[in-house]
């Protein structure tokens, strides 16, 4: 048996199919031509990293939504016609 017939990439993408996709083990196994215990060997080694990625991901949206608001917000108040507070003076 050798691991090194299949890439880390290669790896990583097939373990990437089952955790983010949701798509089950066995379809997975027969589609790519890898045994279900290779995949989740693959898995248990992998989808640590995987989910860090994923994380890092979820942040980024996270932060993109709130910067577009913030930005809507400020656009609102610099183009506001009529009274200013006092302290916008």
């Amino acid at each position: 048996m050798s691991s090194s017939k299949f890439s880390d990439e290669f790896k990583r993408d097939a373990v990437a199919q089952i955790t983010q996709r949701g798509y089950p083990v066995r379809e997975v196994s027969e589609r790519l031509g890898v045994s279900p215990y290779s995949l989740y060997a693959w898995k248990k080694k992998f989808a640590k990293a995987l989910s860090g990625e994923a994380e890092k991901d979820t942040e980024i949206r996270r932060l993109k939504r709130e910067l577009l608001r913030v930005t809507e917000e400020r656009e609102i108040l610099k183009n506001r016609s009529g009274p200013q507070p006092a302290c916008a003076r």
